[in-house]
């Protein structure tokens, strides 16, 4: 599950690393095709949204594969495309037909003993993680050499491939919920008013991944510029810096079982805040990248994985709609991000994205104890 989480994952991060190439293929500016990043995670948030609770009432493992072959089908069309319209059009369904792993996190959670849920959430995240992060050295150097489309093609037949595999590898999973499709989404503005708990998560996590997008979007325009001079393969390896911080994923997941994952939220949110400290202090040394991209991919991947440890607690039945709403609100964060990030580089250059990753997590910390202060006064 983690593997097929983090081979799913990367077909939303490929772009990244490529924005730079696909804006001189089609002679567009920064903002241009930031939006085209922006636009297929609004796809993924769309997809969620209108995917996702599909599996609380119909079979799993029948629609991760239907819906990998869609998400190949979608890659060919961005492989194919001949003008920045087809290819925002196709990148919007890259994102929308990529849920897979939001469908096999819940499968996950409800595979697992309670009392290890944060542990094996933490697994399969970390592959997720590893997934995003090396996308972009994948496409990085396939970018470099072979040219962008290379890294679409190659991604579609990974999609067909995995399509194969996990049909003979995933058990039957039958739905948890008879309810009416356009009832799915009643029930979760229901659930939203209801918990609380997934409201703080879905805000600070929305927050959490607008800063990690913020980052990796504009790196690229960082590292092509005058003071690093460097290509999308360059970019791409920046991903493998991250992993450090994926690693740390299982680690969390037990701290989020033993302690709380409200505790490790907090560090979370110091860690991320860290890494935008360093950005904008040391960002024009290499090594002040290296040690802020670690401290920025454990704080995000500890934030995701505490908040999913706590939201798949909240209501068995109910465990697709209630990551619908987290994961949603997340990506919506995510495709803000990404539109920030390149509108703040290229109107106020570096400085500009660090005092929006700053200004993200300022809000965070509120909201965090924000809804701790009602926790305690409702005891």
């Amino acid at each position: 599950m983690a593997v097929a989480s983090g081979v799913t994952v990367a077909n939303l991060y490929y772009i990244q690393p490529l924005l730079v190439d696909i804006a001189d293929t089609f002679h567009v500016t920064q903002v241009s095709v930031g939006f085209v990043a922006m636009l297929t995670q609004i796809g993924y948030a769309l997809g969620m949204l209108f995917i996702l609770p599909l599996a609380d009432i119909k079979e799993k493992r029948f629609l991760i594969i239907t819906m990998l072959l869609c998400s190949a089908s979608a890659l060919m069309l961005v492989f194919f495309s001949g003008s920045i319209t087809v290819i925002s059009i196709a990148s919007f369904a890259v994102g929308f037909t990529s849920v897979v792993p939001q469908l096999i996190v819940p499968f996950a959670a409800q595979l697992a003993n309670p009392k290890e849920r944060g542990k094996i959430i933490g697994t399969v995240m970390s592959g997720l993680l590893i997934g995003i992060l090396v996308s972009r050295t994948f496409s990085g150097f396939v970018g470099e050499y072979w040219g962008w489309r290379m890294v679409y093609l190659i991604a579609a037949a990974l999609m067909i491939i995995l399509a194969i595999f996990l049909s003979r590898i995933l058990p039957l999973c039958p739905p948890t919920s008879s309810i009416k499709y356009k009832e799915l989404f009643k029930s979760m503005v229901n659930l939203t008013k209801s918990l609380p708990v997934l409201r703080e998560a879905s805000l600070n996590g929305a927050l959490m991944f607008a800063a990690f997008s913020a980052f990796w979007t504009t790196l690229i325009f960082l590292l092509e510029s005058s003071h690093y001079k460097m290509g999308s393969d360059a970019a791409g390896l920046f991903g493998l810096v991250g992993v450090t911080g994926a690693t740390a994923a299982p680690f969390v997941g037990r701290i989020a079982d033993e302690r709380s994952p409200r505790f490790t939220i907090g560090i979370a949110m110091i860690s991320v805040m860290l890494s935008y400290l360093c950005f904008f202090v040391f960002g024009f040394k290499l090594w002040g990248l290296i040690i802020g991209v670690i401290l920025l991919d454990f704080g995000v991947q500890s934030c995701q994985i505490s908040n999913q440890a706590r939201v798949h607690a909240l209501n068995n039945e109910a465990r697709n709609r209630i990551n619908t709403v987290y994961m949603v609100s997340y990506f919506i964060g995510g495709a803000l991000g990404s539109y920030l990030g390149s509108f703040s580089y290229a109107h106020f250059k570096w400085y500009g994205v660090c005092v929006l990753g700053l200004l993200t997590q300022l809000i965070a910390v509120v909201i965090h104890r924000s809804y701790k202060a009602k926790t305690l006064t409702s005891k």
